[in-house]
């Protein structure tokens, strides 16, 4: 049986550009670009949904597939023991770079508050509330994700080497 969750992640053979993968590997350019585009998603969407309930719960979930999904991208090249560091790590860079962004779309009005625009005595609260959810929510996401590597390697039998020498 493959090894799907092995020890060593060079063992993944993938087909993929090598821009690509060089980008994913970078903590900092991973969480910088995620922060940027959920900040300004974020902007856009309000700005649109109106009253909108679906609308809203629709984006607010888009938004937690892409920041997870580039969470996810970034951790995969990594063993679940380099984890410890760089979830957290992560999670600081993009709630940063996404207050940068608040501020930069306040600079330009463009930053939505409830039913109005955001001024710049509106950031600190703005910031403090984009590090609880973000650093929060990505450090929870990152244990449920060890966990179920972890549960999948015991399951599905990891078939590394060190392990079938040991077995024999």
């Amino acid at each position: 049986m493959p090894a799907f969750f092995p020890v060593k992640t060079a063992s993944f053979k993938l087909d993929e550009t090598r821009a690509f993968r060089r980008f994913s590997y970078s903590v900092v350019e991973m969480a910088v670009v995620t922060a940027v585009v959920l900040r300004v998603y974020r902007a856009l969407a309000l700005s649109l949904a109106g009253a909108n309930v679906f609308f809203l719960g629709v984006t607010f979930a888009i938004g937690f597939v892409v920041l997870f999904g580039m969470v996810t991208l970034h951790l995969g090249n990594f063993t679940v023991r380099r984890w410890v560091w760089r979830a957290p790590l992560f999670a600081l860079i993009e709630a940063a770079a996404e207050s940068l962004t608040s501020l930069g779309l306040i600079a330009i009005h463009r930053e939505p508050l409830g039913s109005a625009r955001a001024a710049f005595a509106d950031w600190p609260g703005i910031v403090a509330s984009v590090f609880t959810w973000r650093v929060s929510s990505i450090v929870v996401f990152a244990l449920v994700l060890a966990a179920v590597v972890q549960m999948a390697r015991v399951t599905l039998g990891d078939e590394t080497p060190e392990r079938r020498r040991g077995a024999a």
